[in-house]
């Protein structure tokens, strides 16, 4: 029996079978980057944004040569994963374009959208409610943290309450959602952990990715590091913060990931963010001595 909810068996659950993504770049850009909101980002993102590896080709192109190659031999279904920067901020006509462009294969059986919740609204989940007639849909929303003053420092550019209002929205269209929360960010202590859980608890969404706080190239939070004025977590601490976030969020939430995979170009620190395997193994161990499972704190 597994001690946490993994993505991998719940998509073969839904599906029936292996169900793998194909990460896309849509060639988006960010309310937070082009003087919308505010320019250059959030203190953790490069200019690349998070699709750090993908290719400057076109839509079709992408998910074509995704399933061409080695990675499309995986899998018999695959879910298309907006993946970089806003994926929700545009005209609607410009979304549906873009959206409609990745659908190209009948393998393809879900839509998976990475944005902000200031690009959430009702012209927009009206558009992927369409796409739920065929597909499974899914929105990614970037938390980071619940803590106001931390979201300040990193120029998050949005409120809480506008992250509970598109959370809503989606849930209202029966979207799934998945929150993306930051374990080591600047100044962060346990107590601000403790009440970025106890957030996530009074909402209703479906999965969850969990990110270390690394630094890469050309980022504000390299700077600081720099300056001596961030350090990152250690592997230790970030192991412990990770295990109370498993065994405090609701048994249901499907775990889309456990740690940021940096690109090795571009990782300025921590070292051990390279290796990934020290955190599933490393989490794993600690879950297994101590018979823990995710949600048992909330029993």
């Amino acid at each position: 029996m597994e001690r946490y909810r993994h993505l991998n068996t719940y998509l073969k659950e839904k599906f029936g079978e292996r169900t793998l993504k194909i990460p896309v770049d849509g060639g988006f850009t960010c309310p937070n980057r082009d003087g919308k909101v505010s320019v250059g980002g959030c203190a953790f993102c490069s200019e690349r944004g998070s699709g750090e590896h993908l290719k400057n080709k076109s839509i079709p192109d992408q998910v074509r040569e995704h399933l061409n190659s080695y990675r499309g031999e995986r899998a018999n279904k695959f879910i298309v994963y907006f993946q970089n920067f806003t994926n929700t901020y545009g005209e609607v006509e410009s979304l549906k374009q873009k959206y409609d462009s990745s659908l190209i294969d009948e393998k393809i059986v879900g839509i998976d959208i990475a944005t902000r919740p200031d690009c959430i609204n009702e012209e927009v989940v009206n558009l992927l409610k369409k796409y739920k007639e065929k597909y499974y849909v899914s929105v990614e929303l970037g938390l980071q943290t619940a803590n106001e003053n931390t979201a300040k420092l990193l120029n998050r550019g949005y409120k809480l309450q506008m992250f509970t209002k598109a959370v809503k929205l989606l849930n209202d269209a029966k979207i799934d959602v998945v929150i993306h929360i930051m374990l080591g960010l600047p100044n962060e202590t346990k107590e601000d952990l403790i009440n970025t859980i106890n957030y996530l608890n009074t909402l209703n969404y479906q999965g969850i990715k969990i990110h270390s706080t690394y630094i890469v190239k050309g980022t504000v939070l390299e700077k600081w590091y720099k300056e001596g004025k961030y350090i990152p977590i250690t592997l230790e601490d970030y192991l412990n913060q990770l295990t109370y976030v498993i065994t405090h969020i609701k048994k249901d939430i499907v775990i889309h990931r456990i740690t940021g995979d940096a690109p090795k170009d571009m990782l300025i620190a921590p070292k051990w963010n390279l290796h990934k395997k020290w955190v599933l193994n490393g989490l794993d161990k600690i879950l297994k001595e101590n018979n823990l499972y995710q949600g048992e704190a909330l029993n």
